[in-house]
């Protein structure tokens, strides 16, 4: 591959990263929609039902839908690695032999972050929101009921 071609191809693969990274955003909100939907159905649920332990219900699928979405977005970081070589590339910052690299590297970045990422990720205020306000409320309520302060 020539360098005219290698550049045309990083240009490519770059753009492809760009859209991905969109796509993921697209799917962060429609994870964050079902969180809310379901969770204050369940607190909502809680109260009509006249049923504490359905609060934690609301309380534990909050708490999950924020790890899956957490989880999302380290699967979105990842390709920052690639996204950000490709643009060094393109300052002359960087030599770059091989295009088409977005699974590998997709790959080698997710692994190298782990659970140590997830843990910073998860603490995102972006991430963290709406998901850590419904469970705590939850929580609290179920809490507030058990304490005798709150009747269902």
């Amino acid at each position: 591959m020539n360098d005219e071609q290698l550049r045309s191809a990083l240009q490519a693969e770059y753009l492809q990263i760009q859209k991905v990274l969109e796509d993921f955003d697209g799917r962060a909100i429609t994870i964050k929609a079902w969180s809310v939907s379901f969770s204050l159905v369940a607190i909502g649920g809680a109260f009509a039902s006249r049923s504490a332990p359905v609060l934690l219900v609301s309380c534990i699928s909050a708490i999950l839908f924020w790890v899956i979405e957490g989880s999302w977005k380290t699967f979105q970081y990842a390709h920052y690695a690639r996204s950000g070589e490709i643009e060094e590339y393109f300052r002359g910052e960087r030599q770059i032999d091989f295009a088409f690299q977005i699974g590998t590297s997709w790959s080698k970045a997710w692994h190298s972050g782990g659970f140590p990422r997830l843990k910073k990720v998860l603490f995102w205020p972006h991430v963290a929101l709406p998901h850590v306000v419904i469970a705590s409320v939850a929580l609290s309520l179920f809490i507030l009921e058990y304490l005798g302060v709150l009747k269902l």
